[in-house]
């Protein structure tokens, strides 16, 4: 029998993951995504909207231009479709060359450029086709006849592996059926899942009477209704070719359906909160900034917006007792780590004075985010908020994740501390953006702290539907080993005493870095 999951989607939003350098940059293969899809003059929406998401991703992102349309912030004003057999040529062009990961579809204009597209695929197979069926835009413009529906249901979806259509193209799709509850959205996903694609989300944005953002996922099983905060904007234009390029990015990236899908829903959640007050334009549906950098006044800056899952890579952990016992400051502590390397930063100072600590922490802060680095407090909810910290790590006995997520809100960055299956399946239940496994090896840094080792770090890796890092008794001697265990969600190692209980942080760091970096780069080779 199927069941419904009802999972909010404001509690995380990851960030781009980025693959680490290897020595040989020729042989490293970025994550790919072909769009296919009109052009937007006004660039909210379409082949536009596409190359922001997967930029903002950290996935390459090349270009089928189906249609050229005179549009902005009002309303379209006219289409161009292009010549089928010019699509025909771009299409064979990128595909016979450049190893394409993911197809993603948004305007297809005729019947014969459905039909291209869909012979272009059978001879240049893919890993995953997203389709997002593009006929009525959110303003309600139509941008492609009813002549393709047919096409579309026996050609294009049977192929897909996701089709991402909102309430007015799941009701086209399915003969002009009404679609006003989520009951009804639940029942629309069933039949489009019967018409052949693996897996459908039907996105409620426009449902009525609804204070949240619904959209219901459907694994030909199981549904899954994903809710997030309502938000007030009029920069609403591109939200659906935005989400169906964000769910064909992390598909290129690897992601599994499910986890793509959330990231995608976060994606846009976070960026139409962030650009809520921006005004480009004199219509009443404007474009929202797919990149976070619109507000900051032509100034680049540093902060990260949200979360990458590859900033877990040489993730450096502070420990009070170290530092007083090598006679440094925490500020120097810290400085040292990212010189020498390190990606994230945790301030675990479980022994420290509250006033002392927040004076501390929020000089920290400012040294990480001047490097671009995201700093996280452990377990000091209250340290974190009064910092602006970029978030919190808790472990088993301290608060849990799903208070510190709605403490917090849904662009921190929240981490637990995990050593089975169950406690990693509940992170991500309780809207965590990552867990920490371990111990992997005996530490001294946490009293009667029970050891997982390298096997029961694999067994919670491949269960695990978010990013792992591993920690415990973890230095530069074992680095290596943990990383080559080649789990493809094993992101990192956390480290404490191999780099705060020695004599030069700077130097150990770098050690520990060009060991990850080349078994990150070993592991890279024997996957690909």
């Amino acid at each position: 029998m199927a069941y419904t999951q009802v999972l909010s989607t404001s509690c995380m939003f990851y960030k781009e993951d980025r693959v680490p350098m290897t020595s040989d940059n020729s042989k490293m293969k970025p994550p790919h995504v072909l769009t296919v899809a009109g052009s937007d003059s006004g660039a909210g929406a379409g082949i536009q909207a596409d190359l922001k998401t997967c930029a903002a991703r950290g996935v390459y992102c090349s270009t089928v231009i189906t249609a050229v349309t005179a549009q902005n912030t009002v309303g379209v004003q006219g289409v161009n479709i292009v010549p089928e057999d010019f699509v025909v040529e771009q299409l064979k062009s990128v595909l016979s060359d450049m190893q394409v990961d993911v197809v993603k579809t948004g305007m297809l204009p005729s019947v014969g450029i459905v039909s291209v597209l869909s012979q272009s695929l059978h001879e240049f197979p893919v890993r995953a086709l997203v389709v997002d069926p593009v006929m009525v835009s959110t303003s309600g413009d139509v941008l492609a006849g009813p002549s393709i529906l047919a096409e579309f249901r026996e050609e294009l979806l049977p192929m897909a592996d996701i089709i991402t259509p909102n309430l007015k193209e799941a009701s086209a799709l399915l003969g002009c059926q009404q679609l006003k509850t989520v009951s009804d959205m639940r029942s629309a996903a069933k039949l489009l899942h019967e018409m052949g694609p693996r897996y459908v989300i039907v996105k409620g944005g426009d449902l009525p009477d609804s204070l949240d953002a619904v959209d219901v996922f459907f694994d030909g099983q199981d549904f899954y209704e994903l809710r997030s905060s309502r938000i007030k904007t009029r920069n609403t234009h591109g939200t659906g070719c935005s989400l169906a390029s964000c769910i064909a990015a992390e598909l290129a990236k690897g992601s599994s359906m499910l986890p793509a899908v959330k990231v995608a829903k976060r994606y846009v959640e976070t960026a139409l909160d962030y650009s809520k007050d921006i005004a480009i334009g004199n219509g009443t549906q404007g474009p929202f900034d797919h990149i976070f950098r619109l507000k900051s006044n032509g100034q680049k800056s540093h902060r990260q917006v949200g979360f990458n899952p590859s900033d877990l890579f040489l993730y450096a952990v502070t420990d009070s007792g170290m530092n007083e016992k090598w006679g440094r400051s925490i500020t120097d502590a810290v400085k040292a780590a990212i010189e020498g390397g390190a990606t994230i930063v945790q301030l675990r100072e479980k022994d420290a004075e509250t006033h002392k600590f927040l004076e501390a922490a929020k000089a920290c802060c400012e040294i990480c985010h001047s490097h671009g680095i995201p700093l996280l407090i452990n377990d000091r909810i209250d340290i974190a908020l009064a910092c602006d910290a970029d978030g919190v790590h808790v472990g088993q006995s301290d608060m849990p994740a799903s208070v510190a997520r709605t403490l917090l809100g849904p662009e921190k960055i929240i981490g637990v501390s995990c050593k089975t299956i169950e406690q990693a399946h509940q992170a991500w239940i309780d809207g965590a953006d990552y867990i920490g496994c371990g111990g992997v090896y005996p530490t001294n840094t946490k009293a009667n702290n029970l050891t997982v080792g390298l096997e029961g770090l694999k067994t919670v890796c491949k269960a695990s539907k978010l990013p792992v890092v591993a920690i415990g008794g973890i230095n530069a001697s074992n680095a290596g080993s943990v990383m080559e265990t080649a789990v493809q969600n094993l992101k990192g190692v956390a480290v404490v005493s191999a780099l705060f209980d020695r004599e030069c942080i700077l130097t150990e760091t770098r050690k520990l870095h060009a060991v990850l970096k080349t078994a990150a780069s070993m592991t890279l080779q024997r996957t690909h």
